[in-house]
């Protein structure tokens, strides 16, 4: 069989602050390395909406053909970690091992594919060691009483992906006390042991490494010294990403990474989410309010790069758009189910809402533009099973086929409709009965009567049981498959 060519994509580079054409250093392969959590705590919806982003640019260039290597690091050495350590009782690496768990669940929630690598701190000191080494010995770095710093003066090229001015970033700074290091933006590599602080054996004596140096270390021994694409939120780029540029490059002397990829932030009530702010809101505490494919809706309904405002009543039409989705995804499985339509033409052009939603995702990776072309398949869904704009049954059943092979394809990029759509529809109604207080069993009995009377062609009767429910805030649906009925949305 002959070799597929992956499909041009254009992705925005941070570093040249524009679009450039994929051209992976191995063709057909990408290296792609994002920075992952801190494990001291739940993560935020921040962090997840820049996780969710990260793992569509995987799903998506593995859609198009490319081999990928995909590295998601977690930091379990730090000193946030030591600190809550010391608020819980608990030891860091007991703590950090806990968090690491919670994170696996929560991005398990949000349809994440595992990396290929996931590796941790803790477990590289020796490949973390060894490139401090090389950055003393070519005197980028400086060993201080136990630390061991990066001097920042030394590296020419310092704050080139942020493209900050060095002596506007000196002004104002400086060495605080108790700080061993030359220069007041000199950063940590190593940092000497203090009691009650995990620490490992190093050349500078017992201690820890500094948060920048980790990913510097991880990035090469799975990736290589360069690899293609290096991604994080938007607050990465400075300091830890500057900071890992210098080390990596410094330590090699060649580009760590071709692409930087950074994603935007989300704001909350229109300040930007902040841990310092206090303004911040845990994954788990939203996936106890809305679904975890529509809180992924919500996320992908936005270009990765732009902000995206978080607010109950976003995630409330996430929400109503995936019911629709998925609404529309049972009537077209109830009308395919156990039928065979034969062979032959389609109605119209079916697939090129796959191609317009490509389309969107060559174009740095466009969820939002991609979801706008899935809108336009779903639509035409609905057109052909309810008002069929030919008589041909067969060919209208061939349509939905084509029709509904795209949206799986579509789901594998997007990681959205992988459900089946009667047992989210029905987890869905679940919630929102609980929220409303709405009687069930009521509810069933009146459709009990409407049946009745629907059977005897007492549609008069069959209305007015249908106005007694939507009084009471149920939407029935008569479908091929027979009656059902939903919660209806919520008024003002």
């Amino acid at each position: 069989m002959a070799k597929v060519t992956p499909a041009p994509i254009r992705l925005f580079n941070t570093m040249s602050m524009q679009k450039e054409l994929l051209e992976p250093a191995v063709p057909g392969c990408v290296g792609v390395y994002v920075c992952g959590p801190t494990v001291y705590s739940y993560i935020h919806i921040g962090n997840a909406r820049t996780f969710t982003s990260f793992d569509v640019v995987v799903r998506y260039l593995r859609y198009r053909g490319y081999s990928v290597r995909y590295v998601r690091n977690f930091t379990d050495v730090d000193d946030k970690i030591i600190k809550a350590a010391h608020e819980t009782g608990e030891a860091p690496v007991a703590l950090a091992s806990r968090f690491v768990e919670y994170f696996r669940e929560d991005a398990k929630a949000l349809h994440m594919v595992e990396p290929d690598v996931a590796p941790k701190v803790s477990e590289h000191l020796p490949e973390i060691v060894r490139i401090i080494q090389t950055l003393v010995d070519k005197g980028f770095a400086y060993e201080s009483q136990g630390d061991v710093y990066f001097s920042v003066r030394a590296d020419k090229d310092y704050a080139k992906l942020s493209k900050r001015n060095l002596d506007d970033l000196s002004v104002g700074e400086r060495v605080q006390p108790g700080d061993q290091k030359r220069e007041p933006l000199d950063f940590a590599l190593w940092k000497a042991a203090k009691p009650g602080e995990p620490s490992w054996e190093s050349p500078w004596g017992l201690g820890r490494p500094g948060w920048h140096i980790e990913c510097s270390a991880m990035s090469e021994k799975y990736l290589g010294e360069t690899f293609d694409i290096h991604g994080g939120a938007l607050d990465l780029i400075f300091p830890h990403h500057e900071n890992e540029i210098a080390q990596s490059e410094s330590a090699h002397g060649k580009d760590l990474a071709k692409y930087w990829m950074h994603c935007g932030f989300l704001d909350l009530e229109g300040a930007k989410m902040s841990k310092s702010l206090g303004n911040v809101v845990r994954l788990r505490d939203a996936l106890e309010k809305v679904d975890a494919e529509a809180l992924r809706f919500f996320f992908l309904s936005t270009h990765y790069r732009h902000p995206l405002s978080f607010s109950d009543k976003a995630l409330a039409d996430a929400e109503a758009r995936m019911e629709y989705f998925y609404e529309t995804l049972r009537k077209v499985d109830e009308r395919l189910a156990g039928k065979d339509f034969g062979t032959g033409p389609v109605h119209g052009e079916p697939h090129r809402f796959l191609g317009e939603f490509e389309c969107a995702m060559d174009d740095d990776f466009n969820s939002a533009g991609g979801l706008g072309a899935l809108s336009g398949l779903f639509g035409l869904m609905n057109e052909l099973t309810d008002k069929p704009p030919v008589k041909d049954k067969p060919l209208v059943g061939r349509t939905l086929l084509a029709l509904r092979d795209d949206v799986r394809k579509v789901s594998g990029v997007l990681g959205l409709f992988e459900d089946d759509a009667g047992a989210w529809l029905l987890r869905r109604r679940e919630r929102a009965v609980r929220e409303r207080g709405i009687d069930v069993a009521e509810v069933e009995r009146l459709l009990g009567e409407r049946a009745a009377a629907r059977a005897a062609k007492d549609f008069a009767a069959a209305d007015r049981v249908r106005t007694t429910l939507k009084e009471k805030g149920v939407e029935i649906m008569d479908t091929v498959g027979g009656t059902t009925w939903k919660v209806a949305p919520a008024q003002g």
